[in-house]
């Protein structure tokens, strides 16, 4: 090793410290650790709750441990027993213990024989922040109702108990009871022809942390899309959807391609119902993902290249603690781009890291210090905190970067041998800077020094000689935008009745916040924007119409942020309401009418935004 980057690794070693025993779980991993995971459970809907047991199988590292400890949120424990190696049961003494607003409650199993498997029996709250149960009328079709769940980043200790640690990777299988004719998928392989009997049955054979860990049911049908893929999705939704994503099988093999076999066996697509918080979630063998990418034109299908590149960073090879986040996230972001240049060509692949780029340097400088780098000290960060633009797109950059340097073949050998080094493990921020050094910046001396690796990593903002890509057709959008503002090319008279979904997202993002309210109307009676169908492009737009106090565009903004549920598309339309008296009693009276359609995340990302706008006129009152 060499001595600067012992003196990285040095300058780090709290951080690190602090990790291992990671701050966002109680779990004791280095006493004993969950190894597999055998759930039974019941779906309940009319009172909204899993019920059932889950039966851990333990493998005991330290002989002088006692208790088993595992997380736990809002979950109500009716018993928990040891299960010996000839399947005979006994109870053992547990407790549970109070509420952590975070954290939730911490449940110690006393344990002093080291029994090979614990069962606890529970049941899970109606209000668990992991799940969401949907009223017929809050679905497409209408008729049934629905659940799912969103586990990431510690919610799966709402609906599971387990040791919720992403550095903590099991297998598992489960049965689940359900009603006829509601369908059951999990992250698991899934069958499309599973009769819809109220009984299916699960097998995830390879190690997985627990925010991988999902479920959902309701009225879905199934589209194959290929040899390995399917669409699975509400009837009225599902044939939309797989037109949408009818590349799939494409993108698998263009993946494997670059960085070696796809290790899942099937790579299926879950199209939830609005009300789900996130573009996608990377759930193994079934990604779930929100219907506001079905805009007919396939121009945000990078959602499932984003979600499928985690099946190699992230899935395959996970960070060990959220605190290294970025591990997953910026890996996986560079990968999307690498797939969507190689499908959808080059030009597409640089105007989507052209934008992330600039939203990333407008706002990153908003951020305090230590949420600016890419390995952040742990103390004070929330593990929902962790999962921002940081992790993303600073994350992607850095690896751009590195790609740029080495140029694209070493790099790619790289990248490709980093994913099969550590298939199947957690690893930390140094495992992956360690691995950069013996196999990379070793191998192809004088290319990058590690006072720039250090830069990029442990130091806040971004480095100055950061490349970016260009982009003919944005810069060609910059003088228009430029030309229009000023007064000298009316709207009309934009060349955007061919620009695609990124190129409008591009011409809005880099609009003044103050821009005129008549340049904006102008714009919007020569294009249309408000009423828009498509999400990306309605964000944008209805947040500035308000900024701009055009209140003709509030009924439409406000039928844009009570019909979507995911944050990103949501909550930038709350906040520019709310940054008037008279639009936070607007958007709070919208708000109180959609709130039980929204998922528990969504509530309470809206919630902030109200509580931030109400601190602000209580001081500028005083």
């Amino acid at each position: 090793m060499r001595p600067v980057l012992f003196a990285v690794l040095l300058s780090t070693l709290a951080p690190v410290a602090a990790q291992a025993a990671d701050p966002h779980s109680y779990a004791q991993p280095d006493e004993v650790r969950v190894r597999h995971l055998a759930l039974d459970l019941r779906l309940d809907f009319p009172h909204r709750v899993l019920a059932g047991h889950a039966t851990l199988t333990l493998d005991w590292i330290d002989p002088k441990a006692a208790a088993l400890v595992l997380d736990t949120r809002d979950l109500a424990i009716a018993h928990v027993e040891a299960i010996d190696g000839e399947g005979h049961t006994s109870p053992l003494p547990y407790t549970l213990a109070p509420r952590d607003a975070e954290l939730g409650s911490k449940l110690t199993i006393a344990a002093p024989s080291h029994p090979a498997q614990v069962r606890i029996t529970y049941a899970t709250s109606p209000a668990a922040s992991g799940l969401q149960w949907l009223a017929p009328a809050q679905t497409a079709g209408k008729r049934q109702p629905f659940m799912f769940s969103q586990s990431e980043s510690i919610h799966a200790r709402s609906w599971v108990p387990l040791q919720d640690s992403p550095a903590i990777r099991f297998t598992y299988d489960a049965h689940v009871s359900a009603p006829a004719n509601v369908r059951v998928v999990m992250s698991a392989l899934n069958g499309a022809g599973h009769p819809l009997d109220g009984d299916f049955r699960f097998d995830q054979p390879h190690p997985i942390p627990s925010y991988l860990l999902a479920i959902a049911a309701g009225d879905l049908a199934v589209r194959e899309t290929g040899p390995r893929s399917a669409v699975y999705a509400e009837p009225a939704v599902v044939d939309k959807a797989a037109h949408e994503f009818e590349d799939t099988e494409r993108l698998i093999a263009t993946t494997e391609s670059l960085y070696g076999p796809y290790a899942w066996g099937r790579y299926d697509l879950l199209v939830l119902p609005p009300s789900f918080p996130f573009g996608g979630m990377e759930n193994p063998d079934m990604t779930f993902a929100t219907p506001t990418v079905l805009v007919g034109d396939k121009s945000l299908v990078s959602l499932v290249s984003h979600e499928l590149a985690h099946s190699w960073s992230g899935n395959l090879v996970t960070s060990a603690a959220w605190r290294d986040i970025w591990l997953n996230e910026g890996f996986t972001t560079y990968v999307q781009g690498r797939i969507t240049e190689a499908v959808y060509g080059k030009a597409l692949a640089d105007e989507e890291a052209l934008l992330s780029a600039r939203a990333l340097q407008k706002s990153i400088g908003t951020l305090p210090a230590n949420a600016q780098r890419l390995a952040p000290e742990p103390r004070g960060i929330g593990a929902d905190d962790a999962l921002s633009d940081v992790a993303y797109d600073k994350g992607s950059w850095f690896l751009r970067t590195l790609e740029q340097r080495f140029g694209r073949a070493d790099f790619d050998a790289w990248l490709k041998g980093y994913f099969h080094r550590h298939a199947f493990t957690s690893i930390t921020t140094e495992d992956m800077l360690a691995d950069l050094e013996s196999n990379l910046l070793d191998a192809h001396p004088g290319k990058m020094g590690w006072d720039e690796v250090r830069a990029w990593v442990y130091a806040p903002g971004i480095p100055k000689d950061a490349p970016l890509p260009t982009s003919p057709r944005f810069d060609a959008i910059d003088q228009a935008r430029a030309a229009f503002l000023a007064g000298d090319l009316p709207a009309a008279r934009l060349d955007a009745q061919h620009w695609n979904t990124q190129e409008w997202m591009y011409f809005l993002d880099r609009l003044p916040d103050d821009a005129p309210l008549a340049k904006l109307r102008e714009l919007d009676a020569a294009w249309h924007l408000t009423g828009t169908p498509n999400a990306e492009i309605g964000m944008r737009w209805y947040s500035h119409a308000i900024a701009a106090g055009d209140t003709d565009a509030w009924s439409a903004a406000r039928e844009h942020m009570t019909r979507i549920g995911r944050i990103y598309l949501t909550v930038p339309v709350y906040r520019a309401f709310a940054a008037t008296p008279a639009g936070l009693a607007y958007a709070k009276a919208a708000y109180a009418q959609a709130r039980d359609g929204y998922h528990p995340l969504t509530r309470e990302a809206i919630e902030r935004v109200f509580a931030k706008a109400e601190r602000s006129k209580t001081g500028a009152a005083k």
